[in-house]
């Protein structure tokens, strides 16, 4: 297999080198290899992995927006409903609070 390398990321894995233009390089990939790996050294490896969130950055992910949330509330008062008060329950059902 072929890894295809722009500015040192794997870019595109073939079977066969077609003609490409001068930016891009053609190497033999190992075994594994994907999109999105990197060139270091003459080398080809994966990315690191992505650190993980903390409880408060899933939550903040998860949250709808400030604007949503306002016309939740507006609806609830106008409709005796609890769709905003139930969407934040959910957020911080699914992400709980890490022990300290």
């Amino acid at each position: 297999m072929k890894a295809l390398v722009f500015e040192n990321r794997v870019v595109d894995l073939v079977d066969t080198e077609f003609e490409v233009h001068s930016n891009f390089t053609w190497m033999d990939s190992p075994i594994g290899c994907k999109t999105g790996w990197l060139l270091e050294d003459g080398v080809l490896i994966a990315p690191p992995e992505p650190p993980e969130l903390t409880y408060a950055e899933k939550r903040f992910r998860e949250y709808p927006s400030i604007g949503d949330q306002l016309d939740m509330q507006y609806h609830d008062q106008i409709d005796g409903t609890t769709t905003w008060q139930d969407a934040i329950a959910k957020v911080k059902t699914d992400n709980p609070k890490e022990a300290e």
